[in-house]
């Protein structure tokens, strides 16, 4: 848990903000004179539910003979992109069965994003894990995949950036 908040809020920082149709396709907007993005329409519901459905998509990359469980958080943190908007951050943990090797798991999911929607970066995490970040080149979604423990991967998300409605707090759970 602590490497992926602390993956998310770097994430967060140099990702930035852009509108966004469903998954992270570019959408008719406007922008501030500040750069922020405005009107896509996104409700953090709708980001929310868009980023979770890619989690499970990658989840659901891994053959099922090697997943004991797949356990998505129910809730999640929203993290600020600009002045006016906030995306949405979670993650899906895949349990793996004893003796499989996450390194090769996470290099095949890897390999089936190649020349997809997002630009892929790879590097090596804090403990010296393979990782994967998954992005969208025109939003701030993006989705990081590495090895969470010796038998588990995890799948650290950041959705679209959306405004919320007036008054509502951007502490707590969403």
């Amino acid at each position: 848990m602590r490497l992926t908040v602390g993956a998310v809020l770097v994430l967060v920082g140099i990702t930035g903000c852009a509108p966004s149709d469903q998954f992270g396709e570019p959408s008719k907007s406007t922008t501030t004179k500040e750069g922020a993005p405005v009107g896509n329409g996104l409700t953090w519901q709708e980001a929310k539910a868009q980023t979770q459905d890619l989690e499970l998509e990658i989840a659901r990359l891994i053959p099922e003979d090697k997943v004991v469980k797949i356990d998505q958080g129910k809730t999640g943190t929203l993290f600020s992109c600009s002045e006016t908007q906030h995306n949405w951050n979670g993650a899906t943990t895949v349990t793996l069965s004893k003796g499989t090797e996450p390194e090769a798991l996470v290099k095949a999911i890897e390999a089936q994003y190649q020349d997809s929607r997002f630009t892929i970066e790879t590097d090596l995490s804090i403990t010296g894990n393979y990782r994967v970040q998954l992005r969208s080149p025109h939003t701030a979604a993006s989705y990081i995949i590495v090895r969470d423990d010796p038998n588990a991967i995890r799948i650290a998300s950041g959705s679209a950036c959306f405004t919320l409605p007036g008054g509502v707090y951007p502490g707590g759970d969403f």
